[in-house]
């Protein structure tokens, strides 16, 4: 297929009209609409439906992006590792993640990962769940690193485990020599919560519609870190997952206390890429390490 009709066709896929396509190609609607009808001559099927409000792919439209964001990352990758082969190469590592895992997590892996492959750069977005599987989806982002409940489409799962989610507290809490709590233990102290949008409160809402519990947070942010450093000053109990906390545990002197209802305990923590994408060597190696971390905390300990 013609590269420049495939290019067109992902900007209109993108932006979601010839309009926007046109304005950010730089390119007359007409000429793009010529391009799109070419190529559904050349498929035999439309790509698009035309609606007012914009293009929606058909079901063979969203075959034909996949198919040409893949060849797109796959010359990408040719040429960034044919520069690599000189002294200058670099390789530059775009990942997309749950903001659980952001700070502190991945920036120990990629100082851990930078010690053996020093050439490598990293850009890290953080962002909501759905929206780091959609990165990768689309190819704007290498790999996705997010906590996730279902199944996704267009997707390559490299690994997942369990990630149940945690009372989290001070170390000093009344409630932190327990091995195990319930919500309902938590209801006589202060709450702080996540906010809308995240998994870890999207199973916190329905194990509470299920028992029948009511809190009223006293703090509410879509910023864990800020949620943490709440409750090691008060008696507030916030959640999170173990990954999040567990190289801060000792250091910030608080605790996580494993919860035991069962809808906590409905979400993994995922490496996520483009399915069917051939990964470059140095995307591939990160992934090695990633998963390795996750279950092997003693990977990010200093000094291995």
């Amino acid at each position: 297929m013609d590269q420049t009709a495939l290019r067109y066709f992902l900007e209109v896929v993108k932006s979601g009209s010839l309009s926007k396509a046109s304005e950010r190609l730089f390119v007359a609607t007409s000429a793009l609409s010529r391009q799109i009808g070419k190529l559904e001559e050349q498929v035999g099927t439309p790509l698009f439906e035309r609606r007012p409000r914009g293009m929606v792919l058909t079901d063979a439209g969203r075959l034909l992006a996949n198919h040409a964001r893949r060849s797109q990352l796959e010359e990408e990758r040719v040429v960034e590792e044919i520069m690599g082969l000189s002294a200058s190469g670099r390789a530059t590592i775009r990942i997309a993640a749950s903001e659980g895992v952001a700070p502190d997590f991945l920036p120990q892996l990629f100082a851990h990962f930078r010690s053996t492959h020093p050439r490598a750069h990293f850009a890290l977005d953080v962002s909501a769940p759905s929206i780091a599987t959609q990165r990768v989806r689309d190819g704007t982002h290498d790999i996705a690193v997010c906590f996730s409940m279902a199944p996704e489409e267009n997707v390559q799962v490299h690994y997942a485990q369990r990630a149940p989610v945690y009372a989290l507290m001070r170390r000093g809490h009344p409630l932190a020599s327990q091995s195990m709590l319930s919500l309902a233990d938590l209801l006589k102290w202060p709450l702080a919560m996540h906010s809308q949008g995240v998994t870890l409160r999207q199973l916190f809402d329905i194990a509470c519609s299920l028992e029948g519990l009511v809190f009223e947070p006293v703090f509410t942010s879509n910023y864990h870190v800020a949620l943490q450093s709440f409750v090691r000053r008060t008696d507030a109990i916030t959640l999170t997952g173990y990954v999040t906390v567990r190289g801060r545990l000792d250091t910030d002197g608080l605790a996580a206390i494993s919860l035991s209802n069962p809808e906590l305990h409905q979400r993994s923590l995922q490496v996520q890429t483009m399915a069917g994408r051939l990964l470059p060597q140095p995307v591939q190696a990160f992934v090695e390490l990633l998963k390795e971390a996750i279950d092997k905390p003693e990977v990010m300990e200093p000094g291995l």
